[in-house]
């Protein structure tokens, strides 16, 4: 079976050309996949399943075609898009996972996250991130009118947009260290995760084990998308037009 990987497409209706690769990406690439994962900040932003948003029922009607050809979606909150719900994943034919997550690829235990949980040296963002994630504040988000969470979204995403323009690039970027206390947990030698927008392959030694940390890239000037199958991992890139 193959298996596609992909996150921080940041679809939104500023850049179409973003969207046409990506419905060009499911034309593709992703047609005769067992299955695709889509590792978060799907959208630049998401503030709810009752948000009216013609790029969002455009997406979610081609994500069900997809599905219903026979490629299972899997879908993970990233950090611009953790208040996709239910009603979204229903209307695309798509299942919601957990960050953390396991799955088993070829025989082999392989983690899934977002990414953003390993920048520990980002105090400021983990403890906010903390906050928005407690299931009480997700409560009171979502129930929330939706000018007031237009307003809050404007500002959360202005706030980080600038603490990150002032921040050394290492404080960003995840903690070796947690990246080898979170894989030793979850007992797996491959992790996948986005978040960073620093694509690449990383080799580690755990425990004198040979093992891999994969970056999935954002799309901005290109597209990135992981595939695997039985001959192995591949990160690639594509232009967008």
């Amino acid at each position: 079976m193959r298996y596609l990987f992909i996150s921080d497409l940041h679809l939104e209706a500023q850049r179409p050309d973003i969207t046409r690769a990506f419905l060009r990406c499911l034309d593709t690439r992703a047609r005769d996949a067992g299955a695709l994962y889509i590792l978060g900040d799907f959208f630049e932003v998401w503030l709810g399943d009752d948000n009216p948003d013609p790029l969002a029922d455009q997406i979610s009607a081609a994500l069900l075609a997809l599905s219903r050809q026979g490629t299972a979606i899997y879908l993970m909150h990233g950090n611009r898009d953790f208040l996709i719900g239910r009603d979204f994943c229903r209307r695309s034919g798509a299942t919601l996972l957990n960050d953390p997550t396991l799955i088993e690829i070829n025989g082999e235990r392989v983690l899934l996250m977002h990414g953003d949980s390993l920048c520990i040296d980002d105090a400021d963002y983990i403890r906010m991130r903390r906050w928005l994630r407690n299931p009480l504040s997700l409560f009171i988000l979502r129930h929330l009118p939706l000018k007031t969470r237009h307003r809050i979204g404007r500002k959360l995403r202005n706030e980080s947009q600038e603490r990150t323009r002032y921040k050394a690039a290492d404080i960003t970027d995840v903690n070796q260290d947690e990246v080898l206390r979170v894989m030793r947990e979850h007992r797996v030698t491959t992790l996948i995760h986005g978040h960073t927008h620093r694509p690449a392959v990383h080799p580690l030694e755990i425990d004198g084990c040979p093992a891999q940390r994969i970056v999935l890239g954002d799309w901005d000037k290109d597209g990135w998308v992981l595939e695997v199958d039985g001959d192995g991992y591949r990160l690639e890139s594509f232009g967008l037009t």
